[in-house]
């Protein structure tokens, strides 16, 4: 007889797992205590996504600290923002991430300062092997640098570079690293053009209040 991870014969009470193999007793208790500490992660998440409905820049700012997100002076997330890891997630300066973000965060996620991030992103560093036989996740870091601008519903995967000053065009997918001051777009997204000034010096003001 079976019960969830446990299988009960006449050798007695067995541990196994999702494929019904045998588990050494420490595995077990490791797996066990994992399982609990992804319960109490998924509580966190689920009142980080909660947080992100309040109509405060403030108080989401002070809450998202509080989770490990490293957030640095003057930038903020709009309303509608969710996470998988936070404690990975780290940003820099005067960067404005739009409504309704997704950054996975089960890798380091790096943003730079002065980024301009429209609407719907999604940032995803965890992705399945699909040559495993146990269809194991591979995570790989995402980094995006200064004064780059994203477009609303750009998806970025893992392992992805976006170098400074690049523009990514709104709902492209990108799977490869983008070089400094490059134009991309498409699905997959692609090289369309290049930013004409080089050095960048501005400052993105002051985000919309109560969004």
């Amino acid at each position: 007889m079976k019960i969830s991870n446990l299988r009960f014969s006449p050798k007695g009470v067995e541990f196994i797992d999702k494929d019904d193999h045998k588990l050494p007793l420490n595995t077990a208790v490791g797996k066990i205590t994992n399982r609990f500490g992804n319960y109490v992660l998924d509580i966190e998440l689920f009142f980080l996504w909660i947080v992100g409905y309040i109509p405060s820049h403030f108080i989401r700012k002070l809450i998202y600290l509080i989770a490990g997100i490293k957030l640095g002076r003057s930038s903020t997330f709009h309303m509608g923002a969710r996470f998988y890891q936070p404690k990975n997630i780290s940003i820099g300066e005067d960067t404005i991430i739009g409504d309704h973000a997704f950054i996975d965060g089960r890798a380091r996620v790096s943003i730079g300062s002065h980024t301009d991030i429209a609407s719907q992103l999604m940032i995803y560093n965890s992705e399945h092997d699909l040559d495993s036989l146990d269809f194991n996740a591979i995570e790989e870091p995402v980094t995006i640098g200064d004064y780059c601008f994203i477009g609303p519903r750009v998806i970025i995967m893992p392992g992805v570079k976006i170098g400074d000053g690049a523009v990514v065009a709104g709902g492209a997918v990108v799977t490869k690293d983008v070089p400094n001051g490059s134009i991309v777009g498409g699905v997959p997204a692609k090289l369309i053009g290049e930013r004409q000034h080089k050095k960048y010096q501005y400052r993105l003001g002051r985000p919309r209040l109560f969004q």
